[in-house]
């Protein structure tokens, strides 16, 4: 199956182009897909292609990073074979050529999601959203094709790996959004436990409103407290049969500890993703490398053509592998 599917995107790509490398990254698979890939890379292999296997698992948007900053193309396409559809690749690559930094597909047709996952997911969606103004979803997909120019941008950020899934969309470049209509040979989705943890670093590191909300909670905390003690003094001027103190000390002190969990909670989020930047090493590590025996570009040397192929040369797609 995996070979006939990068067999099936190289099919693809080798006609749009004049010359092109295709990137697969393993995504620390379990089975012997190392292997396979290894073989598609010998003599009787596929041609151009490059692999990179992971040593540790990632997510989908830290695994397509690892293709980017390899890749050497003057566009690179970021592919999932098992959700996007490879044959919209030259809608996308002809809106490129005439202009377009940046170019997303979204395909209409999705996996199916369970129901949990589902509502966790638009919820964070919408919660996004309204911080950033930026439907990740649909204004930033995963399929994407990217110029060079954007990619030594995304570079500059001291997290790329993270930046890569909104920078692209919100760094002022030339943008082009198209849609497309596939079922993707993916029926079924399989969410690991850490999407909420990603989710969270993703919201940290792009927007500074979190800890606009805990200014926020902060100053109602304090307002809540002088309204509070307001009342606690009109109930001991008004009020003759109140228990001494009983009242007044129960709901300030759970009122108060509703308030500090609420902060507590948002600046753990905030210290857990700067000691995750400060002392976690590299997002990712290649464990393996393999390069096609056979690189066209190489077979091209000290040749001349007469009629090349549209001006696209350099084009790199890349995919993660799941």
């Amino acid at each position: 199956m995996q070979e006939k599917l990068i067999t099936e995107v190289a099919n693809a790509i080798a006609p749009l182009v004049s010359d092109y490398e295709l990137i697969i990254v393993d995504n620390a698979s379990t089975d012997d897909s190392v292997g396979s890939l290894k073989r598609l890379t010998s003599e009787s292999g596929l041609p151009n292609l490059q692999v990179y296997a992971l040593t540790k698992e990632v997510d989908l948007a830290t695994a397509a990073w690892v293709g980017l900053e390899n890749a050497l193309g003057d566009y690179v396409a970021v592919i999932n074979p098992l959700l996007d559809d490879i044959h919209f690749l030259p809608n996308m690559l002809e809106h490129a050529v005439t202009g377009a930094d940046v170019v997303f597909a979204n395909n209409e047709q999705k996996p199916a999601e369970n129901m949990t996952y589902r509502a966790a997911h638009t919820a964070f969606n919408g919660i996004y959203k309204y911080f950033n103004g930026l439907d990740l979803v649909k204004e930033a997909p995963q399929y994407r094709l990217l110029s060079k120019r954007v990619v030594n941008f995304i570079l500059q950020h001291p997290q790329p790996g993270i930046s890569y899934r909104h920078l692209p969309a919100t760094g002022g470049f030339a943008k082009a959004r198209l849609s497309y209509s596939s079922a993707p040979k993916l029926q079924r989705l399989n969410h690991a436990g850490g999407s909420f943890d990603r989710g969270m670093r993703l919201l940290v590191a792009t927007t500074r409103a979190p800890m606009r909300f805990v200014t926020a909670l902060s100053l109602f905390g304090a307002f809540a407290n002088i309204i509070y003690s307001l009342y606690v003094v009109a109930i001991g001027l008004f009020k003759s049969n109140v228990a001494p103190g009983w009242v007044s000390l129960s709901l300030q002190q759970s009122g108060m500890f509703f308030l500090i969990s609420l902060v507590l909670l948002v600046l753990g989020e905030y210290i857990l993703n700067m000691v995750s930047v400060a002392n976690e090493g590299p997002l990712y590590h290649v464990g393996q490398e393999f390069t096609s025996a056979r690189m066209t570009r190489r077979e091209k040397l000290n040749i001349e053509e007469v009629a090349a192929k549209p001006a696209t040369a350099g084009f790199t797609t890349t995919g993660a592998a799941v």
